[in-house]
C-alpha cells in the first residue's frame, strides 16, 4: 500500500511538473488583418503586443500581419481554426464566419444616424455576443469601428435608381447580400478587396463602398472621383484570440492584454472616427467630388432601406437581433427627445 500510494505520488508530481513546463512555453501570436500598415489600427496592436510580451515575460512573440497578407477576413478566421493564426483585428465580414448574430452592427443600412446609437446599442447587446464568440472558441478583446460606408463612383450617381445600372463591389463571401441585390436589380460583383483597385480601373466595377480612410490609402478615389455624401453603415470589427491561444497565455499576459484593450480601445474608436473625415477633406484637394444629397434624394434612400430590411432579417441578420438592435435605437431616440 506505501509502495502503491508512492508511485500515485510520484506520477502526479511528474504529471504537474510536464504541465507547468508546458504551460511556460513561449506563445508564438500570429495576429492577421487587412489594416494597412503604420495605420492606426496597427499601431495600436504594436503597443499592445509589446504590453503583453512585457507582461508575458517569458520570450513570447507576436507577429502582426497587415494589409490582407493573410488573404481575405474568411481565410484568415479558417486560418484560426486550423492553428495558422490566432488572432485576428477583423470586420463583421470575418467576424460572421464565427458568430452570425454580429451582423446586426454592419448590415443593416441606414439603421445609425450617428456614432453615439452605435456606441449605445454595441455596449447593450455587447455581454451576449461575446459569449457566443467564447462558446465558439473565440475571445473578443475590443470593439473598434473604422468609419462610415460611402459610395465611391467612377461617375456621379445619387438616386437608387442610378446604381441599378453600374456594377457595384460586394464582399466574395457575402453570397447573401448579392443575391438580395440581383433580386431587386442591382448589379453585384463579388470580389475580394485586393482586386477592388485594378477592378475600377478597367470598368468592371463602377462602384466600390468604402470607408473615406480606406478608399484613401486604397487609392480608389483615383478611377472613383465621385463620392455620395450618404451614411450607408457603420464598418464594425472587433480582436479576437483564440480560446486556445488566450487560456496557454500566463494569467499577467492576459491581464496585461485585457488592460491594454480597455485603454486602446476607445483612443482607436476615436482616432479611426476623425481620421475618416480627415480622409475626405485629403481626397477632395486630389480631386474628389462629393454628392451632398437633397431631402428627397434622402427620401428616395430611406424607401429603399424599407423595402431591403424584410429581405435583410433572417438571412443576413438573425431576426431576433435584427429586432433588438431595432429596439434599441427607437429607445436611444426616444431618450434624447425627453
Amino acid at each position: 500500500m506505501r509502495f502503491t500510494r508512492a508511485g500515485i505520488f510520484c506520477v502526479a508530481t511528474l504529471l504537474l511538473s510536464s504541465a507547468s513546463s508546458a504551460s511556460a512555453e513561449p506563445i508564438k501570436l500570429r495576429l492577421g488583418s487587412l489594416i494597412p500598415k503604420n495605420s492606426v489600427y496597427h499601431r495600436v496592436l504594436l503597443e499592445m503586443g509589446e504590453s503583453w510580451k512585457k507582461a508575458q515575460n517569458d520570450g513570447s512573440t507576436i507577429t502582426i500581419y497587415t494589409d490582407g497578407s493573410q488573404g481575405s477576413e474568411t481565410d484568415m478566421v479558417k486560418r484560426m481554426r486550423i492553428g495558422q493564426l490566432n488572432a485576428a483585428l477583423i470586420t463583421v465580414v470575418g467576424l460572421y464566419e464565427i458568430e452570425s448574430s454580429v451582423s446586426a452592427l454592419q448590415t443593416m443600412p441606414l439603421m445609425f444616424r450617428s456614432w453615439e446609437e452605435l456606441d449605445y446599442v454595441r455596449e447593450r447587446i455587447r455581454p451576449a455576443m461575446e459569449k457566443k464568440f467564447l462558446d465558439k472558441g473565440y475571445v473578443v478583446l475590443l470593439w473598434g469601428d473604422a468609419g462610415w460606408v460611402r459610395f465611391f463612383s467612377r461617375e456621379p450617381v445619387r438616386r437608387p435608381d442610378d446604381f441599378k445600372k453600374l456594377k457595384m463591389f460586394t464582399w466574395a463571401s457575402e453570397s447573401e447580400q448579392a443575391q438580395i441585390m440581383r433580386a431587386m436589380g442591382y448589379q453585384p460583383v463579388s470580389l475580394e478587396p485586393s482586386d477592388v483597385l485594378p477592378a475600377l480601373q478597367t470598368g468592371l466595377i463602377s462602384i466600390v463602398p468604402a470607408t473615406p480612410y480606406f478608399a484613401l490609402t486604397a487609392q480608389y478615389y483615383g478611377p472613383a472621383p465621385y463620392m455620395l455624401d450618404l451614411n450607408w453603415a457603420p464598418i464594425v470589427g472587433a480582436l479576437v484570440v483564440t480560446r486556445k491561444a488566450w487560456d496557454s497565455m500566463t494569467p499577467a499576459g492576459r491581464d496585461a492584454m485585457r488592460a491594454a484593450a480597455v485603454k486602446y480601445g476607445p483612443q482607436m474608436r476615436a482616432k479611426a472616427r476623425s481620421e475618416n473625415e480627415e480622409a475626405v477633406a485629403a481626397m477632395q484637394k486630389r480631386g474628389l467630388q462629393v454628392a451632398r444629397l437633397t431631402p428627397e434624394e434622402r427620401a428616395e434612400w430611406q424607401k429603399l432601406v424599407e423595402n431591403l430590411n424584410p429581405k435583410i432579417r433572417g438571412s443576413m441578420v438573425p431576426a431576433d437581433t435584427f429586432d433588438e438592435v431595432q429596439r434599441l435605437v427607437t429607445e436611444y431616440r426616444a431618450g434624447r427627445t425627453k
